[in-house]
């Protein structure tokens, strides 16, 4: 449990340190991105309360989840439709629901 304290730690000190501004054009790609990530983020640590976490499920679901959104955007924008919005939306209720689900294990966990 320390080592994901202590990234969580080093990473807010490199955002502090070395801020990226991303320009416009990418915002879409990137908000989508981070959004797929932090869906596989949140599957892992819903896999990790109910002991099921699987290493390399997480790292290749991370990767697939953040590059299928920006290839989804990316169609869109070459077609000039906004596909980024069905991505924010499905990586959205996924957050939630495995949010959810968190909180139920812990809530039964704890009875």
């Amino acid at each position: 449990m320390t080592l994901p304290i202590v990234g969580l730690i080093f990473g807010i000190v490199i955002g502090l340190l070395f801020p990226v501004s991303i320009p416009m054009e990418y915002a879409k790609f990137m908000s989508v991105a981070l959004l797929a990530s932090l869906d596989s983020v949140f599957g892992g640590l819903r896999a990790g309360a109910e002991e099921t976490f699987d290493n390399t499920v997480f790292i290749t679901g991370f990767f697939t989840n953040a590059l299928m959104a920006a290839v989804l955007v990316y169609v869109g924008e070459r077609l000039g439709i906004d596909l980024y919005y069905v991505a924010l939306l499905a990586f959205g209720l996924r957050i939630f629901q495995n949010l959810a689900i968190i909180r139920r294990y812990f809530l039964r966990k704890k009875s």
